[in-house]
């Protein structure tokens, strides 16, 4: 039997976790079937739900926790306002816990939400008990503190949070006549699903989904779930990235966070907006390539009769990874002489020798990469070879 001592309950945590499901469970039918809902109710739950996720993803998150770019006045407001609607605490506090969580992750001992502690731990029982004080210690935020925006939130925090939860919803519902209906549906719906789409992230984006950037933390990317939590799916690039604006890289991923940040961006309320160079990105996808793929052969060793064609493909393997890896390097250098040389300001014509220089290198690079996945993927085909041989 365990002699570790339990926390208190954290009464405040315990009711809003449990009372708001319940009262949306039993009041959203009850209204439903005795007044319906209106187009509008709808639709203001529609913007609520946006507005407090966002506000926590590309706000509390990116903006604030990680510092992945700055923001204006407007965007600040914003992001703090419907931020306390989320009803996860102050920014301060959100965001001293959040960096914890990236300075120890996995820790059982000083990860507020370790994934490693299991699935209903990091989805929402470390909230239930009060967490040790070297845990909730707020630090790590002296720079937080010093915004006077920030700092006005955390002091008004459970005001403006009763505000943007409840009144605003009544406000706005008695200007067309459905006070109930909009409370309830942009108030406590959203809330209550707002609060375990925020929660996944904590919890199955660490459990489910792949490992394509580093297996250094439980961190996955997994693009379905980035469908409820505004783009934050890809965890296993923003755990190695965190400093990234972005959560999916590439254009196409599904991340609303992103695309809110780089509008914004459009129109001077976003700037300094941060991003991995791509051939970072590409050694680091490269590698774990590596990894899975010389993970796939080692299981097949234990068959002696294979074992030296195994360890032959395995040599032919990392040549390639090494020509990859240098034409990375060679992309890198010339990427980083041209952006110098723009920061410089030299002359057109020594700028468009280095443009067209690192494209070149970009070019083989990519040569080289069709190669490498043509070779690391025809490790399949071995090992089923040597598995039908067999």
């Amino acid at each position: 039997m365990s002699n570790t001592k339990k926390q208190p309950i954290d009464l405040k945590s315990v009711l809003v976790l449990t009372l708001t499901p319940i009262a949306a469970v039993i009041f959203i039918p009850y209204y439903a079937i005795t007044y319906g809902f209106s187009l509008a109710d709808w639709l203001w739950f529609a913007f609520f739900m946006m507005a407090t996720g966002l506000s926590i993803t590309a706000g509390y998150h990116r903006l604030w926790s990680h510092r992945a770019y700055k923001a204006n006045a407007v965007l600040k407001i914003f992001f703090m306002l419907f931020g306390a609607g989320a009803l996860q605490n102050s920014i301060i506090k959100w965001s001293s816990d959040h960096r914890k969580h990236h300075r120890f992750v996995d820790d059982k001992e000083m990860d507020p939400y370790a994934a490693t502690k299991g699935f209903w731990y990091s989805h929402f029982g470390w909230m239930l008990r009060e967490l040790p004080k070297k845990v909730a210690k707020v630090e790590n935020v002296a720079d937080l503190q010093k915004d006077k925006i920030v700092a006005f939130q955390d002091k008004y925090y459970v005001p403006l949070a009763i505000f943007m939860c409840a009144i605003l919803p009544m406000l706005i519902g008695a200007t067309y006549g459905s006070i109930g209906g909009c409370l309830l549906l942009a108030g406590l719906l959203r809330l209550v699903l707002n609060h375990h789409f925020t929660f996944f992230i904590n919890s199955l984006a660490h459990i489910w989904g792949k490992q394509r950037y580093s297996d250094e933390t439980t961190a996955r990317d997994n693009p379905l779930l980035s469908l409820v939590t505004y783009g934050e799916g890809y965890h296993n690039f923003h755990h190695k990235y965190a400093g990234d604006y972005r959560n999916g890289v590439k254009w196409y991923d599904f991340d609303p966070s992103k695309w809110v940040i780089y509008l914004s961006s459009k129109i001077g309320w976003a700037y300094d907006l941060k991003t991995t160079p791509k051939p970072v990105i590409e050694a680091a996808k490269a590698s774990m390539q590596l990894k899975h793929t010389q993970d796939k052969l080692n299981k097949k060793k234990s068959d002696n009769r294979y074992i030296e064609t195994i360890m032959d493909f395995e040599t032919r393997l990392e040549l390639q990874y090494k020509t990859l890896f240098e034409s990375i390097k060679a992309w890198a250098k010339a990427k980083q002489e041209h952006l110098k040389a723009q920061k410089e300001k030299q002359s057109a014509s020594h700028l468009s020798q280095l443009k067209a220089h690192y494209k070149s290198l970009k070019r083989k690079f990519k040569a080289e990469k069709k190669i490498w996945r043509a070779v690391s993927s025809s490790s399949s085909n071995l090992t089923q070879t040597t598995s039908k041989a067999a």
